[in-house]
């Protein structure tokens, strides 16, 4: 299976420079205020692979901003999902960000892809890499733009649980318990 996958931090706080046609008068984003209680992080980070075969998402949010570890909980879960379904490859393809590159997470996919065909069951991740600085050959990036689009409330700052629900709505996703944090 072909999928392409990125990360994206849905804003909760500051407006997005985004553009929207109404069909009364011009869409205006009000100023959020800051939530004197605090009420969580501000972005919500999320992993998602763009299917090729199906053209649907697989999204998992994360607690804390996207690390190797968290890559490597992301990659095994994907793994899981495309082997009930009888994928043997899942041909990656995914930019340059550090987390993806990490000695660790090349480790980790060898080890996993090793286990894979020990066990002669599973499914194994060839990475293909795309090339530095240019983000727009990933097929998955214009879906974010959309996503974000599509649940923007322009009144009011949305809860971090209204973001995930309303991008997994968005997409068709179930809505999976977020990847824990790793600890250090």
């Amino acid at each position: 299976m072909l999928g392409f996958q990125d990360e994206c931090w849905w804003t909760r706080l500051a407006q997005p420079d985004l553009f929207a046609w109404t069909t009364s008068g011009p869409l205006r984003l009000g100023g959020n205020a800051r939530d004197p209680k605090g009420g969580g992080p501000e972005p919500v980070a999320c992993y998602g692979v763009l299917r090729a075969d199906t053209g649907g998402m697989m999204l998992r949010f994360c607690d804390g901003r996207p690390v190797s570890a968290t890559t490597e909980a992301f990659l095994g879960w994907v793994c899981e999902v495309l082997a009930t379904e009888g994928k043997a490859v899942l041909a990656l393809v995914w930019d340059n960000a550090a987390w993806h590159m990490s000695r660790r997470v090349r480790r980790w996919i060898e080890a996993h892809n090793r286990r894979v065909r020990r066990a002669k069951t599973g499914c194994r991740i060839r990475v293909c890499g795309l090339p530095v600085k240019a983000p727009w050959l990933n097929p998955i990036e214009p879906k974010w733009v959309h996503g974000k689009r599509a649940i923007v409330e322009p009144d009011r700052k949305l809860t971090a649980a209204e973001v995930r629900q309303r991008a997994c709505d968005y997409y068709g996703c179930t809505l999976h318990p977020t990847l824990p944090k790793p600890q250090p």
